[in-house]
């Protein structure tokens, strides 16, 4: 415990001797010292343990935005490393010796890859939007449709984030169907920005109309209006090459008239925390003057990641192999299927003191973080079902998985634990079994 220091066992050791007085006030009986000294290391343990935890993600849902979403590639967290360790040329232009701009660090690659004359980066995507509204929109309108008011995580919508802008918001159309002429009949000479919000993380079925980019940026160019194309989760390839559903690209919007298209870096894209503008240069420029972009800029870390993760684009034929985030994504059912067998015998002696059945069963992943809803790809799991009525077993079992020195995530839902083990790799698993002994003897009785 020493090597903890001494302020911090002194701490815990008065806070186990408290705890032992009131234990024996209670008429509990005075602790013995060795458990005295074993209760106060476990207080240093528990003080000096870090607040962001790994975990086993096995919900079934691969980009979940409560663990942090896209996994990094190793590129980018040597990368990472690197800029952490060492002084770095964030804002240093290395030819003239004066003073650079950090994102220049990106902007090639970006430009290159989205097919954009320009771009820049901030923290999320959330903050793009925000951004380009504050900068473009300010006392102005901006006209959405009403089926594209999104809400995404944490209560965050469309009509706050243009509120907050210091912008209008004109809603056209229905929740279900816009057309042109709704859009046509809303652009007046208080109208600074067309803003398309792709429906990422929810899906209209049925008697349904959307316009086309290209049928929006025409009735916005006539008008003199910037459209604007917000992806969410934009991918930079077309995912439909690896057998995934095709999302929308920055260059697919570009390319159809988009003046300006965001989207996120922690998402498909599969890098760190970070929203993409892209596009028109002379409205990039009015972006980046904007009092507000200091506040929103991203640190060395992330950039360091973004400029490795952004590399790997440049080779397609290995991205599925080298991006960590497209290989969870098209791991093969087959892979899954062989680990859950491989997991099974060790899941099930740890819990033979428990009113559990255990089955393996076919299982269907989510993309996860906004991205395709209604797609899930083929998968496989554990499944614990309780015998007979003891369901109450269930929500046990999920806190002593979540209690594990690495907590175990799955999702308890229909009477069953499940466990996807699309998200566990094949090196993990001799981590993951080795901590199963922590379960044995069952719950409390």
């Amino acid at each position: 415990m020493l090597a903890h220091g001494h302020d911090l066992l002194v701490r815990a050791l008065r806070e186990e001797l408290a705890r032992a007085r009131d234990a024996g006030r209670g008429g509990g009986g005075v602790p013995e010292a060795e458990s005295i000294v074993r209760g106060a290391a476990l207080r240093v343990e528990a003080l000096q343990r870090p607040a962001l935890r790994r975990v086993f993600n096995l919900t079934g849902t691969v980009l979940h935005t409560n663990l942090g979403r896209a996994p990094l590639p190793e590129e980018a967290i040597a990368a990472m490393a690197t800029a952490a360790r060492h002084p770095v040329a964030l804002e240093l232009d290395l030819a003239t010796g004066g003073r650079g701009e950090r994102d220049e660090l990106v902007r090639g690659l970006l430009c290159e890859l989205t097919g954009a004359p320009a771009c820049t980066v901030v923290n999320n995507n959330a903050a793009a939007v925000l951004l380009l509204i504050h900068a473009l929109a300010r006392r102005r309108e901006v006209v959405v449709s009403r089926g594209e008011l999104v809400e995404i995580g944490g209560s965050f919508r469309i009509p706050d984030i243009v509120r907050e802008s210091g912008a209008k918001l004109v809603e056209v159309g229905t929740t279900n169907r816009t057309h042109a002429r709704d859009y046509e009949q809303a652009l007046g000479p208080r109208t600074a920005l067309l803003l398309r919000v792709h429906a990422s993380n929810y899906s209209i079925e049925g008697f349904t109309a959307a316009v086309p980019d290209a049928e929006l940026a025409r009735i916005a160019h006539a008008q003199g209006v910037p459209f604007v194309v917000d992806l969410g989760s934009g991918s930079l390839v077309d995912l439909s090459r690896w057998g995934l559903p095709r999302e929308p690209t920055p260059r697919d919007a570009l390319e159809a008239g988009a003046d300006l298209v965001t989207f996120s870096g922690d998402k498909l894209l599969g890098g760190p925390q970070a929203g993409f503008l892209a596009g028109r240069a002379d409205l990039l420029e009015r972006i980046r003057k904007d009092p507000l972009r200091r506040a929103l800029r991203t640190g060395k870390l992330t950039l360091a990641a973004l400029d490795a993760v952004l590399r790997l684009y440049r080779d397609p034929e290995r991205l599925a192999q080298r991006l960590a985030t497209l290989r969870l994504l098209t791991r093969p059912r087959d892979a899954i299927e062989a680990a859950a067998r491989r997991c099974a015998p060790g899941l099930e002696t740890a819990l033979s003191g428990w009113p559990l059945r255990l089955a393996l069963e076919e299982m269907a992943s989510q993309i996860g973080s906004g991205s395709r809803p209604i797609d899930r790809l083929p998968s496989f799991g554990i499944v614990l079902r309780p015998q007979g009525r003891r369901t109450g077993v269930l929500q046990e079992l999920a806190a002593r998985l979540r209690a594990l020195p690495v907590p175990v995530l799955g999702s308890v839902r229909a009477g069953a634990l499940r466990l996807d083990l699309r998200c566990l790799g094949e090196n993990e698993e001799a981590a993951f079994l080795a901590q199963l002994g922590a379960l044995a003897g069952g719950p409390p009785s």
